[in-house]
C-alpha cells in the first residue's frame, strides 16, 4: 500500500489499495473490480468496511455501478489518480522531505546517486 497512514480508517485504507491496484495496472479501465463480498473476504474485513471504501471510490467518480454486473473502473481512473498522487506529493511529501534533507546534511547528489543505485 502506498503511503497510507496506520491511522487512517480501513475503508480508506482499502480505497487507496483498489486505488494502488488501478495505477499498476491491475484493475483497468472498463473492467470489473471484486464485488463487496470478494472485497471484503479478500482484505480480511466486514463487507460493511468493504462497501464504505466502494461507495467512497464511486463517489469520487474512481469506479461505476453496471446494475446487476458490478463495479467498473472509470475510463479515467488511472489519470486522476495518477494526477492527485503526483500534486499531493509534490505539495506534502516533497516540503517534508527537504526539510529533513536540510537538517541531516544531505545534499541533492546524495539523493541522485542513491536513485541511480536503486533505479537500476
Amino acid at each position: 500500500m502506498t503511503a497510507i497512514l496506520q491511522s487512517q480508517s480501513i475503508f480508506l485504507q482499502i480505497s487507496e489499495t483498489i486505488k494502488d491496484r488501478i495505477l499498476s495496472g491491475e484493475y483497468k479501465a472498463d473492467e470489473r473490480i471484486p464485488s463487496v463480498r470478494e472485497l471484503a473476504e479478500q482484505m480480511e474485513v466486514n463487507p460493511n468496511t468493504a462497501m464504505r471504501a466502494i461507495e467512497r471510490l464511486q463517489m469520487e467518480g474512481t469506479i461505476y455501478n453496471k446494475r446487476g454486473l458490478g463495479y467498473f473502473v472509470s475510463a479515467d481512473a488511472r489519470e486522476e489518480i495518477l494526477a492527485a498522487r503526483r500534486n499531493k506529493f509534490v505539495k506534502e511529501v516533497l516540503p517534508a522531505l527537504f526539510r529533513e534533507m536540510k537538517l541531516l546534511g544531505i545534499d541533492i547528489e546524495t539523493v541522485r546517486s542513491e536513485w541511480e543505485r536503486h533505479s537500476l
